[in-house]
């Protein structure tokens, strides 16, 4: 079995078809998406079409929750949520509202967005200091809420990951499609930052010795990203796709 994980598009329709070419020329079996998939000021109702001519099996992120959950008055004051929401139409949304929290999706391999339990947890990152460290193993075993599959695949931090626990099982993090980093303010300010433009996302496939993990890095139309974004009033999203550095802090 060959598995292509993505996760975290974020409307980025330019890179999103580069990383289809990219999985269709390798010849993946099934393609699993965690989530974050329209929210972002590039491409959103385009991403949507892409993704839906396609076969992917895709569990919902908590920017795409957000994007059907957001209270009318929060709404008003955040001109993306209305860009994304205007250019959507009714059917990506209420398509957004049939995705799964999570998704076992074999025996041994499991999915989900941030954590088991809570959709903007980072499972393997703590950043409270406002920098990122990678969490001792009894702390992602708390948050694993008694998950024991083999793979445990998680995106929302937008960094390429693989931590291999005491228990043996792996924690695969594919990175972000659409978004090389991010500055976030919650639950303390920190970045999230990939030093690179490229789309990323990752190659499962189960071998004689265990699990193959291809950690990949896809070049990209950037600029159209950029552009799109710019036109939005995003340039802090312009800034994060064309440097994979998050805002100096």
């Amino acid at each position: 079995m060959k598995l292509a994980i993505i996760s975290d598009i974020h409307s980025n329709v330019f890179a999103l078809q580069a990383v289809l070419d990219d999985i269709y020329a390798r010849g993946a079996d099934r393609i699993i998406n965690l989530g974050d998939t329209l929210y972002g000021p590039m491409a959103p109702k385009a991403t949507y079409d892409l993704l839906a001519s396609c076969d992917i099996i895709s569990i919902c992120g908590n920017q795409d929750r957000m994007l059907y959950e957001m209270p009318s008055k929060e709404l008003a004051e955040n001109s993306t949520f209305q860009f994304v929401l205007n250019d959507l139409g009714e059917t990506p949304v209420e398509w957004l509202k049939t995705l799964p929290f999570d998704c076992q999706i074999t025996n041994q391999i499991y999915a989900c967005h941030g954590s088991p339990t809570n959709d903007v947890t980072y499972l393997l990152e703590d950043i409270s200091c406002g920098k990122t460290q990678i969490r001792q193993d009894g702390e992602i075993f708390q948050l694993l809420n008694g998950q024991i599959s083999s793979i445990i695949l998680c995106g929302h931090t937008h960094i390429p990951r693989v931590v291999e626990l005491s228990s043996s099982q792996l924690i695969v993090n594919p990175g972000s499609v659409g978004l090389p980093a991010y500055t976030d303010d919650q639950p303390v300010v920190h970045s999230m930052e990939t030093h690179s433009s490229h789309a990323s996302y990752t190659m499962l496939e189960a071998s004689s010795s265990g699990w193959d993990i291809q950690q990949l890095k896809i070049a990209y139309d950037v600029q159209s990203a950029v552009v799109a974004a710019n036109e939005q009033g995003r340039t802090d999203w312009a800034h994060y796709l064309a440097t994979g550095r998050g805002d100096k802090i």
